[in-house]
């Protein structure tokens, strides 16, 4: 009798693609730097208190939650679009695909493997942040949900990172992505044109575009953590639970594309 070989389970190739993923990533040199920029950051804008007429605290918190943000983004992007080329440039991908893994297992388990990255870099940025405001005698804890939300939008990016390094390379995959990125801050903006038409094409057209863009505003609390503005009952759940849709969204459709792409 001949041997058949079992396919593994759907998590054991999932996780085994988010190792292998997180380890490669973890030697991208492009990480290294755009980790130290933002530490950087985060200590100048310690020293910038200390020559800035005004609240130095708060130019602390605003510094430091932007610079975790956009360089969580930078790296997001730049490491993320070339995740699946660089597996099919290589034809890696070829010999992965030939053992009993799905296509969307290798995308779930390359999303997982990138957000777990973005995820230990947003912790040591964070660490870094809290440790300049324990020194100057402030509890940094109220920065969390700021944290929390940035790591949802990171997944949201990551997401579309993946979806467009499946249709193109890394070049385009990174314009669009940003793309992604600047409409999903500026969505809000589709409101104010829709209440200068009458409703008629274009109005439908804002309409649709608006619910179909990614929110990303609706992530961002920085301002209102900064400022001690308190923030609507149940707002941070109802927002993760929105990013975290969006994303798996993304996802899917990321894995739907690559599911049909033609390698030959």
């Amino acid at each position: 009798m001949t041997a058949h070989r079992s396919a593994p389970p759907p998590t054991s190739a999932i996780v085994a693609i988010a190792l292998n993923t997180f380890r490669e990533a973890i030697r991208d040199r492009v990480l290294y730097l755009l980790l130290v920029f933002a530490l950087i950051i985060i200590g100048v804008s310690r020293l910038m208190s200390l020559i800035t007429v005004g609240n130095e605290e708060k130019l602390i918190k605003d510094m430091g939650l932007a610079a975790v943000s956009v360089f969580g983004v930078l790296t997001a992007v730049f490491v993320g679009v070339s995740l699946v080329f660089k597996e099919i440039e290589r034809r890696t991908v070829y010999t992965l695909l030939a053992n009993p893994v799905h296509r969307w297992q290798f995308v779930v388990g390359k999303f997982f493997g990138l957000l777990g990255v973005l995820a230990l870099n947003l912790v040591l940025m964070t660490v870094a942040l809290a440790g300049i405001l324990l020194v100057r005698g402030e509890a940094p804890w109220f920065l969390m949900p700021a944290v929390l939300l940035i790591l949802i939008e990171l997944a949201i990016i990551t997401a579309f990172a993946l979806l467009f390094s499946s249709l193109t390379n890394p070049i385009l995959a990174a314009v669009w992505t940003f793309a992604a990125y600047v409409t999903g801050h500026l969505s809000w903006s589709l409101r104010l044109l829709q209440d200068r038409l009458t409703e008629g094409l274009g109005w439908y057209l804002c309409e649709a575009t608006y619910w179909i863009l990614p929110n990303l505003e609706r992530l961002n609390i920085k301002a209102e953590v900064v400022n001690g503005q308190p923030l609507p009952d149940g707002f941070v759940p109802l927002s993760v639970l929105y990013g975290s849709s969006y994303a798996l969204a993304v996802l899917v459709l990321a894995c739907v594309i690559f599911e049909r792409k033609d390698f030959n």
